[in-house]
């Protein structure tokens, strides 16, 4: 298996850039939205739970070039998550880390701006809402207590650092304490025998124990939606990172384990696990995760003193950065495409799933920025806002 080289990750990163600054004349005042349509992202208001993604390209640009435009453009985006939060704007929902980590957590530890904080803080007092004490997990989405909507879904791992990060700056253990809540119901229920992972676990709201595991977003409910098993793996990582539960890490290298023995010879997985080979869409955006798991992991082993560990993630997610490279990167001379990674999955339609089909072989923005992450991380110089 090829593994990117240090040449090719810096004419990654260089080629992301530049088309970063080709859009922001387009993405300074307004947002993306969640996926591109024929290639080019719309224009949308500070509403979708995305949204936090473009702001973090930019912070991740400014680190990686030191580029004074792409800090200001950056920051002018603080002003928008702080209004959106104060003023409530579609935050019913749990995916506050994934709005204000890269956003004004960002802004926060790189620039100090105070409103970046503040907003941080209120997002974070609005995901501790969603905490349901009977089950101890933190609600998806939907009314709270609807009895339809009784439940977590796995992507909630990637939203817990914003919980930590607010107890370690506010010194309140309370943040902590929930997250350290959710992950163990979510470590108790959301894996099968086999460590492929739920992508939604339901709760009995009268009694608190585990009731079902479903794959909503996946292709049927006993399959393992390839997106749900990135989030897992880079989420346990983040697990043992913040909380030195040992379970975590060794259930992190299973679940990776899983998530790499399913992938087709090319690299980039499918949509769903369940498929290995044919014409079904591909989800480049998951290999991209999985790198940024198996980079955090492998600075982890390291610290752990593990090192074979800490050489055999890295040169996985090397491999992984190599297959996305090759195949989905998107150059800069490329027209009529404004993203960063092609060939990702937002929502793909299924004889056994309801979902809306949204984004199936296009750029989506979270592709986009943990593509950016894991070529920021490789290079050794990023102080995680995770």
């Amino acid at each position: 298996m090829r593994e990117i080289t240090e040449q090719e990750r810096l004419e990654a990163l260089s080629n992301a850039i530049a088309i970063i600054k080709r859009n922001l004349p387009d993405y300074t005042y307004s947002c993306q939205d969640t996926n591109t349509v024929d290639g080019i992202y719309r224009k949308i208001e500070n509403i979708e739970w995305t949204t936090g993604f473009w702001p973090g390209e930019l912070w991740l640009g400014y680190i990686a070039s030191g580029d004074e435009v792409l800090r200001h453009a950056a920051g002018i985006f603080v002003e928008s998550f702080r209004e959106r939060i104060e003023k409530h704007i579609a935050v019913d929902h749990h995916d506050m880390g994934f709005l204000y980590n890269p956003s004004c957590v960002a802004a926060w530890q790189l620039t100090g701006n105070a409103h970046a904080r503040e907003a941080a803080l209120l997002a974070t007092d609005n995901l501790i809402s969603r905490f349901q004490e009977k089950g101890e997990f933190l609600q998806a989405w939907g009314a709270m207590g609807a009895d339809d909507n009784y439940r977590y879904i796995i992507d909630c791992l990637l939203n817990l650092p914003l919980l930590y990060w607010a107890s370690d700056e506010t010194g309140n253990p309370i943040y902590r304490e929930i997250a350290i809540k959710h992950t163990r119901t979510c470590v108790a229920n959301s894996f099968r025998s086999d460590y492929s992972c739920f992508h939604t676990f339901f709760m009995d709201k009268e009694t608190g124990k585990p009731v079902r595991g479903e794959t909503c977003q996946g292709y049927k409910a006993d399959s393992s939606w390839a997106r749900g098993q990135a989030w897992a793996i880079y989420g346990l990582a983040l697990a043992y990172k913040h909380t030195g539960e040992k379970s975590y890490l060794d259930l992190f290298e299973h679940v990776s384990e899983y998530f790499m023995n399913k992938l087709p010879q090319d690299m980039i997985p499918y949509w769903d696990l369940i498929f290995t080979s044919g014409d079904e869409p591909r989800d480049s955006s998951s290999a991209s995760i999985v790198a940024c798991g198996f980079l955090e992991a492998s600075e982890l082993y390291d610290k752990l003193g593990e090192y074979d560990k800490a050489l055999k993630y890295r040169k996985l997610a090397k491999t992984l950065m190599k297959a996305i490279y090759d195949s989905c990167m998107v150059r800069k001379d490329e027209s009529g495409i404004n993203g960063l990674v092609k060939h990702g999955t937002y929502s793909k339609k299924s004889p056994y799933n309801t979902c809306t089909p949204a984004g199936v072989d296009e750029c989506v923005s979270w592709g986009d920025y943990y593509w950016m992450e894991a070529l920021i991380r490789l290079g050794g110089s990023w102080k995680s806002w995770w």
